[in-house]
This record gives C-alpha cells, sequence and structure tokens, in this order.
C-alpha cells in the first residue's frame, strides 16, 4: 500500500516520527542505532525535522544508501546535504560512517541489520545507485552478493558521477526502509514495479517493513 500524504510537508512528519521510533527502538534494545541517510530532494525536510529528535545522538551511526564519487564540498555530495540538514545541534553528535573515498565493509557490517533506511527513487525505477543499464546492477541485485558497497560507472543517473552504492542485499538487511516518492510519474513507477515490472525497486517493494510515503509534489 502507497500512503497518501497531502503535501511534502506532511510527508516528511511521518516519515521523520518513523525513522524515531526506529532509532529509539534500537538505542533501548541495543545501546546504539544506525540509519542509512539517502541524497535527493525527498529527504531534506525529512532532515530538517528528524535532526530535533529527542534520541541520544552521540549513540547513532549515520551512513548513505549510495554516494557521488566527488568532495564533500560539492554541491553534489549526499554527505554534504546530511551534514547540512540532519547533522545539526544535538544531532551533530552522530558518528558518520561514509561511502566514498574508501567504504569501510567491516563496519557497515557490525551495523547490520540497519535500524531504519531512507531511499528515494527515480523516474526509471532505480534506488539507491542501482541503476538500470550499470555494468553492476546484476551483481548489486544479487541477494546473495556478500559485497555491502559497488562501485558505479560514471554516465549513469542524474547527475551522470561516478558513484559507490549499497547493494540491494545491505538495504533488505534493515528492519524498516521508508521510500520516499513526489508527484504522478513516481507513483505510476511504482505501481509498474508492484504489478511485476523488473525494476530495480520491485525488489525492494517485498521488504517485509517497508513504507512507501507519497506527496503530489517535493
Amino acid at each position: 500500500m502507497i500512503e497518501t500524504y497531502p503535501s511534502a510537508d506532511a510527508l516528511a512528519d511521518a516519515a521523520a516520527h518513523g525513522v524515531e521510533a526506529w532509532l529509539a527502538q534500537g538505542l533501548r534494545t541495543r545501546g546504539r542505532a544506525s540509519l542509512v541517510a539517502t541524497g535527493g530532494r525527498s529527504p531534506g525536510p525529512v532532515y530538517d525535522r528528524l535532526r530535533a529528535a529527542r534520541v541520544d545522538w552521540a549513540r547513532v551511526i549515520v551512513t548513505l544508501s549510495d554516494e557521488r564519487c566527488v568532495d564533500e564540498a560539492s554541491p553534489d555530495s549526499n554527505l554534504r546535504q546530511v551534514r547540512e540538514r540532519l547533522l545539526v545541534g544535538e544531532a551533530a553528535k552522530a558518528h558518520v560512517l561514509p561511502l566514498w573515498p574508501a567504504a569501510h565493509e567491516a563496519a557497515l557490517e557490525a551495523l547490520l541489520p540497519f535500524d531504519a533506511v531512507l531511499l528515494g527513487m527515480g523516474e526509471d525505477g532505480h534506488v539507491a545507485s542501482l541503476i538500470p543499464g550499470s555494468a553492476a546492477l546484476d551483481e548489486g541485485m544479487d541477494p546473495a552478493t556478500p559485497k555491502l558497497v559497488l562501485p558505479v560507472e560514471a554516465g549513469l543517473g542524474s547527475p551522470p558521477l561516478p558513484r559507490v552504492t549499497l547493494t540491494l542485499a545491505a538495504l533488505l538487511n534493515s528492519r524498516a526502509i521508508f521510500l520516499l516518492i513526489a508527484g504522478d510519474a513516481k507513483r505510476q513507477v511504482v505501481a509498474r514495479a508492484q504489478a511485476g515490472e523488473d525494476l530495480p525497486v520491485r525488489a525492494v517493494l517485498a521488504h517485509e517493513r517497508l513504507r512507501v510515503l507519497w506527496a503530489p509534489s517535493h
């Protein structure tokens, strides 16, 4: 089921509350919590709200679903947005595990299962940087791959920069996934995947604790 919200603000409120609940549960049950953040337009307002969450941020580890291979100062850096909009005030106490320039598989593996994963989706059905046409797609979508992170060649996505991405196996090894989408075109993409079209997002839709949150526009 797609959760429908009247506005981007209402969607952001719901997503932030949902993520906060999973982080709080991780802190209660294991003494630490992990969040997989993402880039794009949809998560920005979620981060603006989530940074006020009443959790012990010093015991939260934040990593990314994917990253562009650019300096963090670049406006194309996903981590830059996370630092500017989420890791502010008390939330700045969170620990950050970047994916680039070096992805530490052992450190990522220690976080599994992730407590909460935020994802956006492209109009081609890609999630993270699991992009149709990529040379890395087959391995990235293989649920049995032992790899948690893969490089993705330049020339795909927007902007068409080289990237690194978590694999499907890593993304699905999570307690909750929040898929944020906006606009009629992306709602139709999800509907096509639900109907069986072979798009990367289709595999994410099978997660037992997935929430798809939709608003008419950003």
